[in-house]
């Protein structure tokens, strides 16, 4: 397992998506990299801007765990705002289509709530797909 925590400003998505390339190299899942760096960004993403308008600026957190098949990646902020994946908007938009580049590129994704009121946006990898 791998745990990043990062400052909510625009330059934690690419110290995240670096962070995630190195550590699939030390894992041998390489073929991995191009869709989980992606899917890092966007999540991460997500997170920056859902926390950098909290009172306090929380943290949020990047965590990547596999078992050498699979690739997990979780990203936790303390906004109490859900995800919205039916918010997409039209085709020419710059934003609000982040969710659904996961879902295509991931074998599963979804979203949790912790005791804590944490929420934590998930997406899975499988290192061999069939």
């Amino acid at each position: 397992m791998s745990f990043i925590e990062l400052a909510p400003l625009p330059s934690a998505v690419p110290c995240a998506r670096l962070h995630a390339i190195h550590v699939l190299r030390d894992w041998q899942l390489r073929d991995l990299s191009d869709d989980a760096a992606l899917i890092v960004s966007e999540l991460v993403t997500n997170a920056v801007t859902a926390s950098a308008i909290l009172p306090d600026r929380p943290p949020v957190s990047l965590r990547l765990i596999s078992d050498g098949q699979s690739l997990r990646i979780e990203v936790q902020d303390r906004s109490p705002a859900d995800p919205r994946p039916d918010a997409e908007s039209s085709d020419d938009a710059e934003h609000g289509r982040g969710l659904g580049v996961v879902a295509a590129l991931s074998t599963r994704c979804g979203s949790d709530r912790t005791a804590r009121n944490r929420k934590t946006v998930w997406a899975e990898l499988n290192a061999n797909p069939l």
